[in-house]
């Protein structure tokens, strides 16, 4: 697939992304608590945010410490995302002492998630899951809104007929209609439209 071909299949998709983002928002963790609330109430990432730049020797236990080093030892990266970062640490290596410090990470943010009130019903890993999903999913939808709206300033035409084809579901004859165009004129200006979009994408 070209670049051009997955930009507009991403641009595609909007709608069903919305409909998942939805569809995750909902789901429960439990004590009332939905996936859209943990990710909007992360006190862990406002934390983080906090002692970043500080010495570690300063906020963290000795064993916190090894635990530290031992997740930074297998991070070939050191990733912004959620789902990223996930990835970037292995949950079991080689060494067995290695293993179990990892897995001790595991359990301590299950501890963190328990004592703020959250019944991991379905376990940290279908949390983490669904979490990884919605949050990934929205940064897809919010950069297409970025592009439309930023393609808006300089052809607000362009962003109007994607914006009806793709966001809203239109059908071309409905859309010619609604135009008073032919359905020819707004294929024509379609593929414009895409064009001009995918070059933002770039």
């Amino acid at each position: 697939m070209t670049t051009e071909q997955h930009v507009i299949e991403q641009l595609s998709q909007y709608r069903q992304k919305k409909a998942r983002i939805q569809a995750l928002s909902t789901y429960s963790v439990g004590a009332g608590i939905t996936v859209s609330r943990l990710n909007e109430d992360d006190q862990l990432q406002e934390l983080h945010g906090r002692l970043r730049g500080l010495p570690t020797y300063m906020y963290l236990s000795k064993q916190e410490q090894e635990l530290e080093t031992v997740a930074h030892a297998y991070m070939s990266s050191y990733p912004a995302g959620v789902k990223a970062q996930k990835q970037a640490v292995p949950a079991q290596v080689m060494d067995p002492e290695d293993t179990g410090l990892l897995q001790e990470l595991r359990r301590k943010v299950q501890k963190v998630i328990a004592a703020r009130g959250y019944d991991v019903r379905d376990g940290i890993e279908a949390i983490i899951e669904r979490l990884t999903e919605l949050q990934d999913l929205q940064a897809e939808v919010d950069r297409i809104d970025f592009l439309l709206t930023t393609l808006e300033e300089y052809r607000p035409n362009d962003a109007e007929l994607l914006r009806l084809i793709y966001a809203d579901g239109v059908e071309i004859p409905v859309i010619a209609d609604k135009l008073q165009l032919t359905e020819r004129t707004i294929s024509r200006r379609r593929r414009v439209a895409e064009s001009e979009y995918i070059n933002l994408a770039r």
